[in-house]
């Protein structure tokens, strides 16, 4: 059985060609599609021997089902620019007949990274999400921030996928280009949520001790730490700015609506 790799794209020069070399282990077709990169992410990924197209961020969910009516198989691979398929996925793929699964997707177990440092506290490991799935069976949810394919008539696998997630800890509190919580106060806003004076510290609190004591940060050492602060960090930052939101005119007028970005 063939199956189609999918990618979507944001200035992803660094990652993009190792990606698709990943994929092509298993993968007679790879679509990528871009957000329109300033960088050379589009060129990269043609050269690499990937189809790419273009349409502008419309949101998470939303913009990775964009590569379903592109991929010509009925069966794909999703992953991001900054993953890689452990040996092992990529023996399970090889040796499964499609053709005959009961099932209409599989989970698999991301492998989450700070630097060359293997996370495994926090929910971090084992981090099951359906990348592989028949594309007339299943989609991501179309949603703008953190979509997943629902796991229905799915099975979670042992093989990995590797995720390097960040560089250092200076992208847990600010990644390049990833402003998650501005995204998420937005979302929230234009759902019509609320927040209090309140809401920032009670949601960032609990944050900190859920992540921390109840998802083992704590067994973590310090990555476990500094990763349950972080979290912190940005649910304080995102009720925060929903308040802003709520309360200045000056600074709702300034945001671009359009854009999840």
């Amino acid at each position: 059985m063939s199956i189609t790799g999918i990618i979507t794209t944001l200035n992803e020069a660094k990652n993009i060609e190792a990606c698709i070399r990943s994929l092509q282990q298993v993968c007679d077709e790879v679509v990528v599609v871009d957000s329109n990169s300033q960088d050379n992410t589009v060129e990269l990924a043609q050269a690499a021997g990937a189809k790419v197209y273009l349409h502008e961020y419309i949101g998470d969910g939303l913009q990775k089902n964009l590569c379903l009516p592109y991929a010509t198989n009925p069966w794909v691979l999703s992953i991001d620019a900054d993953e890689r398929l452990s040996d092992e996925l990529v023996e399970f793929i090889r040796q499964t007949d499609f053709d005959k699964t009961p099932y209409d997707g599989f989970a698999l177990r991301r492998r989450n990274y700070i630097g060359e440092r293997w996370v495994k506290c926090c929910r971090w490991y084992p981090d099951y999400l359906v990348r592989l799935f028949r594309k007339d069976k299943l989609r991501f949810a179309e949603l703008k921030q953190h979509a997943f394919v629902p796991e229905h008539n799915t099975l979670r696998i042992k093989a990995d996928l590797i995720h390097y997630r960040y560089k250092n800890y200076d992208q847990l509190f600010a990644k390049p280009e990833r402003n998650y919580s501005s995204r998420g106060a937005k979302i929230l806003f234009l759902k019509g949520k609320k927040a209090s004076a309140f809401s920032p510290f009670f949601h960032g609190f609990a944050a900190f001790f859920v992540n921390y004591f109840l998802r083992g940060g704590i067994f973590g050492g310090l990555d476990g730490y500094v990763l349950s602060k972080a979290v912190a960090h940005n649910s304080f930052l995102k009720y925060a700015k929903l308040l802003e939101y709520q309360r200045d005119p000056s600074v709702r007028d300034a945001e671009d609506w359009d854009s999840v970005w």
